[in-house]
């Protein structure tokens, strides 16, 4: 069985060749972000892909380290950095479980699309709480799959037995994922759907 890392080492090129499905949703979502950021503050992304959004809220004159399970989606990254010449984000490879990124380094946390598919949800929630400063914010977007897309639960064992999904799939209902953040010590301050149809729950929380 293939590791995380592989799944999304394999699915780099074709990841970042990939349109954004509903650019209108995209962005209303760094719009929100955008609201929350100030020039100077230390924000990490978690799960940054190949670095789009991040080098798009570079104007906003936050200092963003970017990280993501993938070496190749970080090489696609830097790649997209050197050519923008941004110099205000710096791309890593690396995890929750194993970052180097010391504890309570950033005002904010950016995860996007990424809890549901995270082994062990409320650990990397703990971690995430660890990285923040006290008042810190998280901000996240994340597919709440049983509020809209529950059939995929019968199509996931044959996607993942040609390869095109990866092992770690989450069906949150968005009370449930609302309560995990929570239950990590933080306190929700901000909520939305982007886009509403899909379900995806936008969430700015404050570590407490």
């Amino acid at each position: 069985m293939p590791t995380a890392q592989s799944f999304w080492d394999k699915a780099a090129e074709k990841y970042a060749a990939s349109p954004i499905k509903d650019m209108d949703a995209y962005e209303a979502t760094l719009a929100r972000v955008r609201a929350h950021l100030n020039a100077g503050d230390a924000v990490l992304e978690i799960g940054c892909g190949t670095g789009t959004t991040a080098l798009k809220l570079a104007d906003t004159g936050a200092d963003i380290t970017a990280t993501d399970i993938s070496e190749k989606m970080i090489a696609i990254a830097e790649g997209k950095r050197a050519a923008a010449g941004v110099s205000t984000v710096r791309f890593r490879q690396a995890t929750l479980d194993n970052h180097g990124l010391g504890e309570r380094a950033f005002d904010v946390a950016l995860s996007f699309n990424l809890l549901h598919l995270v082994g062990d949800v409320p650990a990397a929630l703990r971690e995430i709480g660890k990285l923040l400063k006290p008042g810190g914010l998280f901000i996240s977007k994340t597919a709440c799959l049983t509020d809209s897309m529950g059939y995929l639960k019968l199509i996931l064992p044959v996607m993942r037995l040609f390869g095109k999904a990866p092992d770690t799939v989450h069906f949150f209902r968005t009370e449930d994922l609302d309560r995990m953040i929570e239950a990590a010590g933080f306190e929700l301050i901000e909520t939305g759907y982007y886009p509403e149809k899909t379900r995806s729950r936008f969430i700015v929380a404050r570590k407490r």
